[in-house]
């Protein structure tokens, strides 16, 4: 990208985009370079189609394929300013797929798992605030307010800030990690270069601690974002307030939650149990097995 990477990066500053979408955007065109070895001003729409289809039949996440598709419309449309129409470059349509949970049980042999205490600080992090992975990374020793209680999370996506709770189970695990850290600046930094954890780092942690703890489930670190919504609405928890510790703009992408919620499902009487004069499988009187016909004699 050399000259191509620096231009992007201050438009997209003055343009006011959070860290994470500065990061998340030169990942994708750096990906896109790559895979042509060739400049970008060289690659045009023919070589952006052969990318998403490359993309697509590698199974990639809806999410991901879209944000590829944003750094494209970006990076050519307000870097290079391509005289043919960014809205050429498709976005991929959206799945509704209800979100895969942790039951409580599996998140406490997950963190128990953990292999060491920055790796358990992580992932309790993670699951305590409804944190995204991204926000883990740019946690700052000074947004922990053991003080008040809470945790501030600073240009989270669309740009908001918001507080979360500080668990006091966190609060625990934070003095332990921090006493053998000692981070300066981010809570989470590579002692080495004193730069933020990379996600790939973070991801490992968890799948290593994953396969220890037994859990077999299709899950991520983004798994325990929806298990903590999942689990506050089952212990009674206004969604409302969910929405507000998530940092969801509508109440409408909350919602997804009640699909996976057992209180919502099982709280529900199913109406086979309504029916009259159905009083289950016990008042069934089995009928009495057919008694078999008698074998007739050949004829002569």
């Amino acid at each position: 990208m050399g000259a191509f990477s620096d231009s992007m990066e201050q438009k997209m500053v003055t343009r006011g985009f959070s860290p994470n979408t500065r990061y998340t955007y030169l990942y994708w065109m750096r990906r896109f370079v790559k895979f042509f070895m060739k400049s970008p001003d060289n690659l045009g729409l023919p070589e952006i189609a052969r990318f998403q289809h490359a993309l697509a039949a590698t199974g990639v996440s809806f999410s991901g394929f879209n944000q590829c598709v944003a750094a494209l419309r970006f990076f050519y449309g307000q870097v290079l300013q391509c005289p043919w129409n960014i809205q050429q470059i498709p976005y991929q349509k959206r799945r509704r797929r209800t979100p895969t949970v942790l039951s409580q049980e599996e998140v406490a042999r997950l963190i128990n798992a953990t292999q060491t205490i920055t790796d358990k600080t992580i992932v309790a992090s993670l699951y305590s605030g409804g944190l995204r992975l991204g926000e883990v990374r740019r946690l700052k020793v000074a947004d922990v307010d053991h003080d008040r209680g809470t945790i501030k999370i600073e240009r989270t996506k669309g740009g908001k800030d918001r507080y979360v709770m500080l668990s006091e189970t966190l609060r625990g695990y934070l003095r332990q990690y921090c006493a053998a850290a000692r981070p300066k600046v981010f809570l989470f930094e590579n002692p080495r270069t004193g730069k933020p954890f990379d996600d790939t780092t973070i991801q490992r942690a968890f799948h290593l601690a994953r396969q220890k703890a037994g859990i077999t489930k299709k899950v991520t670190p983004h798994s325990l974002r929806h298990s903590f919504a999942t689990h506050l609405l089952e212990n009674g928890t206004d969604i409302r307030r969910i929405q507000v510790l998530l940092g969801h703009s509508s109440v409408g992408t909350t919602q997804v939650y009640t699909h996976v919620a057992t209180n919502y499902l099982t709280a529900t009487p199913s109406p086979l149990d309504s029916l009259p004069g159905v009083d289950g499988a016990s008042s069934v009187t089995p009928k009495p097995p057919a008694s078999p016909t008698p074998e007739q004699p050949p004829k002569e």
